[in-house]
């Protein structure tokens, strides 16, 4: 089966709309396929209901190679926000590769007198709510990044969500919210144009992107981690010799130089992994974030 997998076209479900960097790499494996298999593979945007709509889609489709699914970090955080979800992020999925990761910024309106995260801290702590933050809405990742800050840093601010990153944007350039994190593509032009300042960098270790910013960690609120990853699955029961196809391809292209270039381009860094670490990527992701969740307790709108 595997021998002649794939003999007729291959759906790739990207659970968001066009435009960002899911889709990027959704149109990207899909070209990448047709290009090695002869096959066509195809993108369907299905987004809706926190991911949830098109996520479950390809849970209740036949476990065959044919539908896809691109997941990011929500994959493993939505379950701890809603209630009574129509799939098991873990069950009825299985795990193809973890294709790419970034790290957000934590960047201030430069109207804000802090140039640290230290200082960042200090004014919070000096005036309980008197500082707020933009997120992309609850339950995203900057909404999330937030409050384990908060929670590590023993700080309070106050929570504006805003529908989608540009409006968030535009209202931190105007100075009307103070701080907010966001991936680096989003934020890094205004940072470069001295219009936003950034604090910090969310990921364990210096993205080569943004080497010259230190971490959260680094800056004073030790243990803080965030970074955003994208990854492949298929649903569950799909044949490992199906899986494995999939997977090695998918390690070709994120080596393909042009491939490198274009996310990066997009403040993304290729990773690639096996099946079975993206599996365990993913476990821990959604324990780490159902614990943050529940302290903070936040709920999907």
């Amino acid at each position: 089966y595997a021998q002649t997998y794939p003999s007729k076209p291959i759906k790739i479900v990207v659970p968001y709309p066009p435009g960002g960097f899911n889709d990027t790499l959704g149109r990207t494996l899909a070209a990448k396929f047709t290009e090695a298999w002869g096959q066509p593979a195809v993108v369907e945007n299905k987004p809706g209901a926190n991911t949830v709509i098109g996520v479950d889609f390809v849970a209740k489709s036949p476990p065959d190679g044919y539908t896809l699914l691109v997941v990011a970090f929500p994959f493993a955080v939505t379950p701890s926000l809603i209630r009574n979800m129509p799939y098991d992020t873990v069950r009825d999925f299985a795990p193809i590769a973890l294709a790419a990761q970034s790290p957000n910024l934590l960047v201030v309106n430069p109207t804000l007198p802090v140039k640290s995260v230290g200082e960042l801290i200090a004014a919070a702590k000096a005036k309980p709510e008197g500082l707020s933050y933009a997120s992309t809405g609850n339950g995203s990742s900057n909404h999330i990044s937030m409050e384990l800050f908060k929670s590590l840093a023993g700080v309070k601010i106050v929570h504006i969500p805003y529908k989608g990153s540009a409006p968030a944007v535009t209202d931190l350039l105007g100075g009307q919210v103070h701080l907010m994190f966001d991936n680096v593509p989003n934020v890094l032009p205004h940072v470069k144009s001295g219009r936003l300042l950034a604090l910090a960098q969310t990921g364990s270790k210096r993205s080569a992107l943004v080497a010259d910013i230190p971490t959260v960690a680094e800056a004073g609120v030790p243990g803080y981690e965030v970074t955003v990853w994208f990854g492949l699955v298929a649903p569950a029961g799909t044949p490992r010799e199906i899986v494995q196809k999939l997977n090695a391809e998918v390690l070709r292209i994120l080596a393909m130089p042009d491939v490198r270039e274009r996310f990066l381009a997009q403040g993304v860094e290729p990773v690639g992994s096996t099946p079975e670490q993206f599996g365990d990527h993913i476990r821990v992701q959604m324990a780490k974030w159902a614990k943050v969740v529940a302290d903070a307790g936040v709920k999907a709108e």
